[in-house]
């Protein structure tokens, strides 16, 4: 199996890739090849047991995914995109990358012909939803996005079922929870502080948290991210029938809710680190916000999380990315 990650070197297709050679299999195929592509070049893994091409490219460019899918590979987990905030502030480049892009990607696809129809995975996102919200968000909630960024994935969704539905490719769209806790540096996500303030005072450093405490919001791990790819790369995906898109499990907490995880985890020292500075531009984003899920469906066809609370969110993170250890 030659399997493409798009996006790959961002966080959720570093720790994909990582998993996928670990085990080298995905489900019952065996892994022969594989292509990593970003647009800047994605760290070639070292001492991989199979042959695995990395590729530096401008995924928004017309011929950029030609290229890739000339290759034929048989699974391609589609990640890239701009975030939240860029995309929002960003208007011309959200369409260029987070749509042109997709759309440029299952053309090629279609122009490969002669029966090719690879599995798609496109990680979309829970902001396709818009407020005004009932208490818990289910699989027939209707999709009113308020932002550009969640338009431009509702519109990926729509195109990934009617290819699929004419037979071009095999596609799935799984709606990810916002990720926490993201290693790495802050990014433009609007949704960053919910990482932010959980990252920072762990590694020893102050964090500035923009709305109220009171706020809710969708979260799972970045384990459980690359949990829900795999198994939509492996499921039967006939059992979806045509409706090929679907919110991912996750646990609705407030962001007091995390600040008193953390406290139970690290201590009060950790979470005196944090910093109540109110931003009215983020509070405004978050507002429209989806804030808790009954995702019947996901869990029906086999989608599990690796938590079951909060303070396991911290502990992973602090596990998988600060070896074992925390600045107390």
């Amino acid at each position: 199996m030659h399997i493409l990650i798009l996006g790959a070197a961002g966080m959720v297709g570093r720790k994909l890739t990582e998993r996928l050679l670990r085990e080298g299999r995905l489900g019952k195929q065996e892994i022969t090849r594989m292509t990593l592509q970003d647009v800047v070049a994605p760290a070639k893994p070292a001492n991989a047991s199979i042959p695995v091409n990395v590729v530096a490219s401008d995924f928004a460019d017309a011929g950029a995914a030609a290229p890739l899918i000339a290759e034929r590979p048989e699974v391609i987990f589609h990640l890239a995109a701009i975030v939240s905030g860029e995309a929002e502030a960003e208007f011309d480049k959200g369409y260029r990358i987070n749509l042109d892009g997709t759309r440029y990607l299952i053309d090629a696809i279609r122009a490969v012909g002669g029966g090719y129809k690879p599995r798609l995975v496109f990680t979309s996102s829970i902001a396709v939803f818009g407020a005004p919200f009932p208490e818990k968000i289910g699989d027939e909630f209707f999709h009113t996005p308020l932002t550009s960024y969640g338009t431009q994935k509702s519109i990926c969704e729509l195109l990934i079922n009617d290819y699929t539905r004419k037979g071009l490719l095999d596609g799935i769209s799984i709606r990810l929870p916002t990720i926490c806790v993201r290693p790495g540096k802050p990014n433009k996500a609007a949704s960053g502080f919910f990482s932010n303030i959980i990252r920072e005072p762990l590694a020893g450093e102050e964090a500035v948290l923009p709305v109220s405490e009171d706020v809710r919001h969708w979260h799972a791990s970045p384990k459980s991210a690359v949990g829900f790819l795999v198994h939509a790369g492996t499921m039967d995906l006939n059992a979806m029938g045509p409706r090929r898109n679907l919110s991912m499990p996750g646990m609705s907490v407030t962001v007091g809710e995390q600040i008193a995880s953390l406290e139970r985890v690290a201590g009060k020292n950790v979470t005196a680190r944090i910093k109540r500075v109110p931003d009215p531009t983020i509070i405004s984003i978050v507002s429209g916000w989806p804030r808790d899920f009954a995702t019947d469906r996901a869990l029906k066809l086999g989608f599990t999380t690796a938590e079951k609370t909060f303070d396991d969110i911290i502990r992973i993170h602090i596990e998988d990315e600060l070896g074992g250890k925390f600045a107390a």
